[in-house]
């Protein structure tokens, strides 16, 4: 197959969306077939190259952060990658389309169903659906109601991530989807966060947002120094916030800002990390998490949301916005070797038998070649305009 992968996020930009688009696109390509990604562009990013068999366009955005994408940002991505593809398709061919995210990529995707005829399948990561992070787009999401019914109308499956995310979408669509949905979780590779050497570290990754809860693992372990280091990697709005708690708590903080999650730092770091820690009130199918479970790392996370189904029975749940309770968690494992190393070695393996790429790529690929099927495209124009005005 010839496949049109759609991310507005791809390595270096964006959060767990990032690499999860990467590492499938990469196994579309070990598997034999093309792939051609369009993504944002930013700073001195080149607008093309090959990553690992994959031929990656970046169009012109106004993005101005790695880490974090505002709407208008977004809107410049579409309008560009429209554009672009405008052109490209006049020309190059594709027989699918795999897009992640409904909003903003999904327009783009709709916007090539319906000139084009070209059929897609498109992931929904967590933002793209109102309800899921209310704390930066509920004034936004209060407009998209009617573009996610009409993307997701159009689409050939609805690939969320989590059954919590799941439970998110069908509010929005009406029963328009019915059917048409299918989870899939995301995946990751096992031995590119292995377990090393672990030290006294508590360690807690992501966009530095209220939800996530950074602020609540500082105060869990403010009022005395526990015998570790608390390490958070990550950039947003609540950092000058941190910094002021950490600066008060006796408990070593330690914000190292936005790091790559490719990185040799940041892989040394999750290996040795003792413990990671995700207690976001509100999350989908978190690739953060897999990484430190992957780590062989003793995980605490929220009992809401994705973290649940994701954690199984191999780390230690909590309920959100509890620092006490938060608290009582992490000294049970910071003060209890036997109990520490058990949830390491569970979280290890539950990353080995439950999130192997290799299945869950296989699934996608189905779902790409019946997609594929389901719509026959013509390289005639007048058919393709035939087809566009019947998928409206």
């Amino acid at each position: 197959m010839k496949i049109l992968v759609l991310n507005y996020e791809f390595p270096p930009l964006g959060g767990g969306a990032s690499p999860v688009g990467y590492e499938i696109s990469k196994r579309y390509i070990e598997r034999g077939h093309q792939v051609d990604v369009v993504t944002m562009g930013f700073s001195a990013l080149p607008s093309f190259e090959n990553v690992e068999g994959m031929n990656v366009y970046r169009v012109w955005s106004l993005r101005r952060k790695k880490e974090i994408c505002q709407p208008y940002e977004m809107l410049s991505f579409v309008l560009s990658a429209i554009r672009f593809l405008s052109n490209r398709l006049k020309t190059v061919s594709y027989d699918v389309c795999h897009t992640h995210f409904i909003i903003p990529t999904g327009l783009v995707a709709l916007y090539l169903r319906k000139k084009f005829g070209l059929p897609y399948i498109v992931s929904v990561h967590g933002s793209d659906v109102p309800g899921y992070n209310p704390d930066r787009f509920n004034f936004f999401h209060k407009f998209t109601a009617p573009i996610i019914r009409k993307v997701c109308h159009n689409a050939a499956t609805i690939v969320p991530l989590s059954k919590y995310l799941e439970t998110l979408i069908y509010p929005q669509l009406n029963g328009e989807a019915d059917g048409k949905i299918q989870k899939i979780p995301n995946g990751i590779d096992p031995e590119k966060f292995p377990p090393g050497e672990k030290k006294p570290i508590l360690l807690a990754t992501g966009r530095l947002l209220p939800r996530k809860g950074f602020q609540y693992l500082i105060q869990a372990l403010s009022d005395e120094d526990c015998g570790c280091e608390i390490h958070i990697c990550g950039d947003g709005p609540m950092l000058s916030h941190l910094k002021s708690l950490a600066k008060k708590s006796k408990t070593k903080v330690m914000l190292h800002g936005w790091v790559n999650n490719r990185s040799e730092f940041y892989r040394d770091l999750l290996g040795s990390a003792a413990i990671y820690v995700l207690v976001s009130k509100n999350e989908n199918a978190s690739v953060a998490l897999l990484e430190g479970m992957s780590a062989g790392c003793a995980v605490v996370t929220s009992n809401v949301s994705g973290c649940p189904e994701t954690i199984g029975d191999a780390g230690i749940q909590v309920v959100p916005e509890r620092p006490s309770e938060l608290r009582q968690a992490l000294l049970t494992l910071i003060q209890n070797e036997d109990v520490r190393r058990k949830y390491q070695h569970l979280a290890r393996q539950r990353v080995l038998n439950e999130f192997n790429w290799e299945t869950i790529v296989s699934r996608y690929e189905t779902l790409l070649n019946k997609s594929m099927k389901a719509t026959s495209i013509n390289p005639n124009r007048n058919t393709l305009e035939s087809l566009a005005q019947n998928s409206q």
